[in-house]
């Protein structure tokens, strides 16, 4: 009769080691996709951030041979611009940016 406690005693030590085991490798699955989640994330706000800063180059080109940006135009790259500060973007646009504000809006 003192064999059965010896076997509930193994049998329940297994079961603990076996969901042991099962957890750890569950949460070590989520952390790798939280981390995949975060890597592809941070991608796409850089590449974002890539596009918004070609776009305020680009209008600021455009708006330069033309010398003057309309109103509309520059409603549109203002919210580009607080999209790209708001993503962390130094200030390589900056300057750009403030040039464009500061062009007449109506060709002379």
């Amino acid at each position: 009769m003192s064999i059965v406690p010896n076997i509930i005693s193994v049998v329940t030590s297994l079961v603990l080691v076996i969901l042991t085991y099962k957890i750890n490798k569950m949460l070590n699955s989520r952390d790798k996709a939280n981390e995949d989640a975060e890597t592809k994330s941070k991608a796409i706000a850089d590449g974002v951030q890539c596009l918004l800063r070609d776009s305020i180059v680009r209008d600021f080109n455009k708006y330069s041979e033309k010398g003057f940006c309309p109103i509309y135009a520059k409603e549109s790259i203002k919210r580009a611009y607080s999209a790209y500060k708001a993503l962390d973007g130094n200030d390589v646009a900056k300057e750009l940016y403030t040039k464009i504000l500061e062009m007449p809006e109506e060709e002379k």
